[in-house]
């Protein structure tokens, strides 16, 4: 998805922005992620994707490319390594519709 199919008034977008900036937030995101998504006028769709990790939806949706990446390390973890090793390919499984590994390293 390129920016020509940025949607601005996805809620998504509020979200991640929150959940970066606000620490107690991004916990109760951890701990209780349906209590910190009921704070928000999601669609049914959006929410499904989101508790999917289900990025292409909401890439097709409208999600802006830069916060689907924040959004994946938010779920899966932040810490340089594993972690983020994690969320990356849980992001790439989910855009292209293949499974990989949540410790692959390689492309």
């Amino acid at each position: 998805m390129g920016l020509d199919a940025f949607n601005h008034s996805l809620v998504t977008h509020d979200l991640v922005q929150d959940l970066k900036w606000d620490a107690e937030l991004r916990a109760r995101f951890g701990t209780d992620r349906a209590a910190v998504l009921d704070r928000y006028a999601l669609l049914a769709a959006e929410r499904e994707a989101i508790e999917a990790g289900d990025f292409r939806t909401l890439y097709d949706m409208g999600l802006h490319p830069y916060l689907g990446g924040q959004l994946a390390r938010l779920m899966y973890g932040n810490a340089a390594g594993p972690d983020a090793t994690r969320a990356v390919n849980r992001l790439i499984a989910s855009l292209t519709g293949t499974e990989r590994p949540d410790d692959r390293t390689t492309t």
